[in-house]
């Protein structure tokens, strides 16, 4: 049963998201396929996947212990944390930040963990912003 509640539950999710992706506005200077096509593509891939679970659930399935729900649910504050931070301490900041407890809830140990958020931050940094000339958040310090 948990399954196909989880299951419903992705798939309200995958309707939502479809939904706010046909409300993005379209900027005049727009490429042909648009700003709408990649987060519908993402919505329909959870609406399928969600299907596939909700019409075919496990015989018995099997769910995590308590502590590794809470770390999951840690997780997912650190990255509506990490929204809101982005436009207050900008991209490199709240990227090393959100990078580095990840990393760090991924198995790595302290200090590598805040070296790879440093390391992941710039290095997207770099590649989207000074390569790419793509925007980011600015912080208060200019990047």
């Amino acid at each position: 049963m948990s399954d196909r509640i989880m299951g419903g539950l992705g798939l309200l999710l995958a309707l939502f998201f479809i939904w706010q992706a046909t409300l993005i506005k379209e900027s005049f200077i727009s490429d042909p396929v648009g700003p709408k096509v990649f987060p519908i593509i993402i919505g329909v891939l959870v609406g399928v996947s969600s299907l596939a679970i909700f019409f075919k659930p496990d015989d018995e399935p099997e769910w995590p212990e308590f502590s590794r729900l809470f770390e999951v649910g840690m997780t997912v504050a650190v990255m509506i944390a990490y929204a809101y931070a982005l436009p207050i301490a900008g991209f490199v900041v709240s990227t090393a930040f959100a990078g580095g407890f990840l990393s760090w809830r991924l198995g790595t140990p302290p200090v590598k963990a805040v070296i790879a958020g440093v390391t992941i931050s710039v290095g997207i940094y770099v590649v989207f912003h000074l390569i790419l000339g793509l925007s980011l958040a600015r912080g208060p310090w200019g990047f």
